[in-house]
């Protein structure tokens, strides 16, 4: 193995600091047995501070990524329409269409307004109760359930052989000693009796 004597070693300031004077470090050059052959580009003047961009116009969020109320997207075509023959003044069609569509647009914005920030409560009420019972009441008894029906089984399992199992045993061989034999002459004699 090699050692590295103490010459050949480069020694490095590094500054952490944060405020940069814009002051570039000089470091001395490598040693010549460390130097590369090849020449080494001039360095480059420093560049100026770029200005941060200016913010553009992005373009509007969607409120609706799944197309929950794509039945809604109703536009002045689907509702009001001239056939090509008879129709309005020019200035008449576009008065039309402009209170067309600022009915519809400020109309939503007042009732959203008045309906939207309630309703809105309500749904998350709602769902917060949902959930509230679905992981406070509906998941335990669920789990105690399968933790205690083994348990439950077994209990009904034991309680019929010791007390119905063996009244049932005990009736079925009293009653197995009963047997039932019809002939032909007990046949016609009750044949006889409902003729009579």
């Amino acid at each position: 193995m090699m050692m590295v004597s103490d010459d050949c070693l480069v020694e490095c300031n590094i500054d952490d600091s944060d405020d940069d004077d814009g002051e570039q470090v000089n470091t001395p050059p490598p040693p010549p047995e460390f130097a590369s052959k090849a020449s080494t580009p001039a360095p480059k003047p420093p560049t100026p501070p770029v200005a941060p961009p200016t913010p553009e116009s992005t373009s509007p969020v969607s409120r609706d990524p799944n197309n929950i109320n794509q039945h809604l997207k109703v536009e002045v075509s689907d509702v009001l329409a001239e056939p090509s023959t008879p129709h309005s003044i020019d200035q008449v069609w576009i008065y039309s269409v402009t209170g067309f569509e600022s009915t519809r647009i400020w109309t939503y914005r007042c009732l959203s307004l008045l309906f939207a920030v309630p309703f809105a409560f309500l749904c998350g009420v709602f769902i917060a109760v949902l959930a509230c019972i679905h992981v406070w009441v509906l998941v335990p008894c669920l789990q105690l359930s399968y933790t205690f029906l083994p348990c439950l089984r077994s209990l009904c399992l034991c309680s019929l052989n010791v007390f119905v199992s063996p009244f049932c045993s005990s009736l079925a061989l009293c009653c197995s000693q009963i047997a039932v034999s019809l002939s032909n002459k007990d046949w016609s004699q009750a044949k006889d009796k409902d003729a009579v």
